[in-house]
């Protein structure tokens, strides 16, 4: 008799094969054993922030002029949550569409100074308005507070509150972004999928239930990214269901009628495994997916365009997907 062909391992697969392991029989590293008693001073985020703004400002490269810039609040008081609007050349009609953009930084850092580059690049090359928005970040606050404003600001778009102001078109709205601004990027457009154009999730981190990749390879022997997602879980997460899919949208079984979508992974990275499932999930869900995998690029390489040249043109890769599927509105605001 045969035996019956065997399952492909996926991500998930690994996952919840290591949650019921025995812990003697996955006996971590010494390495591990000191990684696990790392312990980062929360009160000391704002010295991490600061660093890492001088750090992204040595060597990233100015993104393109625009046509203009606004700063604006959306909500008042306590409430209200700042957002950078970015108009390129060529999209300063009176309305028209915009991607919303969430930038990285583990939950817990950057903002829209570190990721103006980013931002800039994908409004010129897909000449559209591109809405940053600098979302409550942990330690002070932490799960749901970032993705609560991220939506409200989601929702203030959808409900054309941004189109006689900011010509903020309603009806054509994207939603995008890196690291963790992509993880929220990717539930947001899970729950509009039938508001949504379309999908920007650069290196998302699609899953908070495992700490560390089912198949390490050698560059994550140094496990720099199992302490960033140690310090996630936390002070971010701080003692939430990690299996929402709020918390991870690749957990998320009905993917049908998603926006199309661009996924970008990166080689040197330890969420590449999850980022390339997602968008194989989508696909088998019949979601139409841009899939691109820069196999020698580091987690975060966009912030950094002196460094790596290809964080200047892989933003109008996915720039074409917005494109693609920003129809625009004859007569519109006119």
């Amino acid at each position: 008799m045969m035996n019956e062909p065997k399952k492909p391992d996926n991500f998930i697969a690994r996952i919840k094969r290591r949650m019921e392991e025995n812990a003697a029989d996955d006996k971590p590293s010494k390495f591990q054993l000191q990684l696990e008693k790392f312990k980062f001073d929360p009160d000391a985020i704002n010295v991490f922030q600061d660093s890492f703004r001088r750090v992204t400002n040595q060597f990233d490269l100015p993104g393109p002029r625009m046509a203009r810039t606004e700063n604006f609040n959306i909500g008042e008081g306590e409430d209200a949550i700042p957002c950078r609007l970015f108009v390129p050349f060529g999209a300063d009609e009176p309305s028209g569409p915009c991607l919303i953009y969430l930038h990285g930084g583990g939950f817990v850092t950057c903002d829209i100074e570190t990721h103006e580059g980013i931002t800039r690049r994908l409004a010129n090359g897909a000449v559209c308005r591109v809405l940053s928005v600098d979302y409550r970040l942990a330690p002070q606050h932490p799960y749901p507070a970032g993705p609560e404003d991220c939506e409200t600001v989601l929702q203030w778009a959808l409900e054309g509150l941004g189109l006689e102001s900011y010509g903020i078109d309603p009806k054509n709205i994207a939603i995008g972004g890196d690291s963790a601004g992509g993880n929220m990027a990717a539930y947001l457009a899970q729950k509009y999928r039938h508001q949504i154009k379309s999908q920007i999730l650069l290196y998302p981190l699609m899953q908070l239930v495992a700490l560390k990749p089912p198949k390490p390879g050698p560059q994550d022997w140094l496990q720099f990214g199992f302490m960033a997602l140690k310090f996630i879980d936390e002070h971010y997460v701080a003692g939430a269901d990690p299996h929402e899919t709020r918390l991870s949208p690749l957990l998320e079984k009905d993917l049908s009628h998603m926006p199309p979508a661009y996924v970008l992974t990166a080689g040197l990275d330890p969420l590449r495994d999850e980022g390339k499932l997602y968008a194989e999930n989508l696909r088998a869900h019949g979601v139409e997916v841009t899939y691109h995998h820069e196999k020698a690029m580091p987690h975060g390489f966009l912030n950094f365009a002196r460094a790596f040249p290809k964080a200047k043109s892989i933003p109008l890769d996915a720039a074409d997907v917005l494109r693609r599927h920003f129809p625009r509105l004859q007569g519109l605001g006119a």
